[in-house]
């Protein structure tokens, strides 16, 4: 029987997953690694740590399913979307990759507009308006902050086609994840060499693109020595953590729409044809799904600035978990706990969710996380409560973006950290007005990927029929009425806050 491998190389650690074509999962493991941030607003990883986690993953994930990596018959891959890494000629990693919530690059941004003939012909070009996190502006910023690293460079590759390089030898991307690099046409889903050539980026740097089910590669002899894998397994093109994570839920038709709390905060709806976005607040990729496109929002920091607060507030608590091999992640449950003894709208206190400039609503990257409205009654409940609103009502932005657009909104698919939580879940419904449901699987992205190598594979003939066999509704939540009109109440005084505060941020980041 098939055995399908599902590899995404997240912010916070490289996740595998094991499962039958059916969707069925035998087993996941994780592999933690460190974020650089050398300055602020910057942010880097060493493209070396996640193929080191790859291959403790892959390890770790068949022990526990009590099989051999030999027997995994196809393999996916997904990856934090808008990483850049530079590598040689020999597959080198010559620098940290940037990540995708850098924001030192505004200049660069304001430099890709120029040279394409304004905003209006950028968006022509590529769908999209120039932002900090994409991979464009991290090449520029490259070439001209670090010469000597760009005159070296063989090919500029996204993090999981890095991983891609390490398991087959192959130099490839594909199309969901290449959309987000500023410099793919995603109406004819290719590079767009026109771009390329305002930007004087050589194309030779940039990698063939495929649709994602397409075998891209075989897992090579040497990296099957390292892994345990069979030489010759294929490796599909896979997908970016959004779109990859889309369909691990399932949202591959209209009306469905995922929020999804990992690192980052997504709300991603499926779309039939491209979708423009002057205002830069959405973006409209290619779908994982060939022929299809989608169209989704991303905060920067979601799951992020809950794992900051439990980093911040419970480091002896981790320090010890640490020193007994114990997942640090499992002070999460205690903390929601603790925070759902505060009551809604947490007696006034509202966190802005910014810690790391932001993306949508607000394209800034000088936003900046705060608590508003602190006093002597508030307690660390209230505090990590109102961390919880600040980020759902983050997500809410986005709907509220969607539905302006038109966006059909049936139903809202909660996936990520915050599904985990029914507490956490029923919050959305109330902010969202709209019914959170959760599916049969948590697994998101890994197991997205790996349906994509089942369709690479031959057990389905597209994504929607490996979709429709591996996924189903388990729960409904309702919004709550009492609930929602509290979030209704407080909501305009959230969005509000950065308006007002906006430019003192300005100022701050500048300190």
């Amino acid at each position: 029987m098939s055995l399908l491998c599902g590899i995404d190389i997240g912010t916070s650690a490289t996740k595998v997953l094991l499962c039958r074509p059916n969707g069925k999962v035998l087993a996941t493991a994780s592999v933690e690694y460190p974020v650089y941030t050398p300055k602020p607003g910057w942010s880097e990883q060493e493209p070396e740590d996640w193929w080191k986690a790859t291959v403790q993953g892959i390890a770790a994930a068949c022990r526990k399913a009590k099989i051999k990596a030999a027997a995994i018959t196809g393999i996916g891959l997904s990856g934090q979307m808008h990483g850049s890494v530079f590598v040689d000629k020999s597959g080198k990693s010559l620098r940290r990759a940037l990540l995708w919530n850098d924001q030192r690059t505004a200049a660069e941004c304001a430099e890709i507009e120029q040279r394409a003939g304004g905003r209006d012909q950028l968006i022509s070009m590529v769908s999209n308006v120039a932002l900090t996190g994409f991979t464009a502006p991290k090449i520029l910023w490259v070439r001209k902050n670090d010469p000597k690293t760009y005159g070296r460079t063989f090919k500029v590759l996204l993090p999981k086609d890095y991983i891609r390089l390490k398991l087959t030898g192959e130099y490839a991307s594909e199309v969901s994840d290449a959309a987000g690099t500023l410099l793919l046409d995603i109406r004819n889903r290719a590079w767009h060499l026109g771009l390329l050539e305002r930007l004087e980026i050589d194309k030779d740097l940039m990698p063939p693109v495929y649709e994602s089910p397409h075998v891209s590669g075989q897992v090579s002899a040497a990296a099957a020595r390292l892994t345990g894998l069979a030489a010759g397994t294929p490796v599909v093109g896979g997908a970016g953590d959004q779109p990859a994570g889309a369909v691990g839920n399932g949202i591959v038709t209209s009306g469905i729409v995922s929020a999804t709390m990992g690192t980052s905060g997504v709300v991603f709806a499926h779309s039939d044809k491209p979708v423009l976005n002057a205002e830069g607040n959405l973006q409209s990729f290619c779908h994982a799904v060939p022929g299809k496109w989608c169209v989704f929002g991303c905060m920067l920091s979601a799951g992020g600035s809950f794992q900051w607060l439990r980093n911040t507030l419970f480091g002896k608590e981790i320090d010890k978990l640490r020193r007994t091999r114990k997942d640090p992640g499992q002070l999460y449950p205690a903390m929601i706990e603790e925070a759902a003894k505060a009551p809604a709208g947490c007696e006034g206190l509202v966190f802005l969710p910014y810690l790391t400039g932001e993306r949508c609503p607000y394209p800034d990257p000088q936003a900046r996380g705060a608590w508003v409205g602190l006093t002597v009654r508030h307690n660390r409940a209230h505090m990590m409560r109102a961390v919880l609103e600040g980020i759902t009502f983050g997500m809410r932005d986005q709907i509220e973006i969607m539905r302006t657009r038109e966006v059909p909104i049936a139903q809202v698919r909660a996936s990520g950290g915050g599904a985990a939580s029914r507490f956490w879940r029923q919050m959305q419904a109330d902010m969202y007005k709209a019914n959170v449901v959760t599916i049969n699987t948590r697994e998101g992205g890994a197991l997205g990927v790996a349906l994509l190598a089942a369709v690479g594979t031959g057990e389905y003939a597209g994504v929607p029929e490996a979709c429709k066999a591996a996924i189903r509704v388990t729960e409904t939540l309702k919004p709550k009425q009492a609930q929602t009109k509290i979030y209704d109440g407080l909501y305009p005084t959230y969005q509000a806050l950065y308006r007002s505060l906006r430019e003192h941020f300005v100022r701050l980041g500048s300190i």
